[in-house]
């Protein structure tokens, strides 16, 4: 699951914030609530510091597995991540 995790991250980066834009048209009716993503994540291993809405996405800042920051977006229905910085 973390092979795939970190092969879909790679992807994600590699897609650009314009992709973002586009995935993350979803009516507020579809979303998922913030702590769903939250759970998912800290499933994950990862240390949610904070999760907002930015352009129609969710942007969760948090700690990874590996113990790097990471500021990403996800899709709020599927909570597919669409974007990721890792900051150094």
């Amino acid at each position: 699951m973390k092979i795939l995790l970190a092969a879909a991250a790679v992807n994600v980066v590699l897609a650009g914030a314009a992709f973002a834009a586009d995935k993350c048209n979803v009516p507020m009716t579809d979303w998922q609530p913030r702590e769903a993503l939250k759970t998912k994540l800290e499933g994950d291993g990862w240390k949610v510091r904070t999760i907002k809405t930015e352009d129609g996405c969710y942007e969760a800042y948090a700690m990874n597995a590996k113990g790097e920051k990471v500021e990403a977006l996800f899709d709020p229905k599927s909570l597919a991540a669409v974007d990721m910085k890792i900051e150094n």
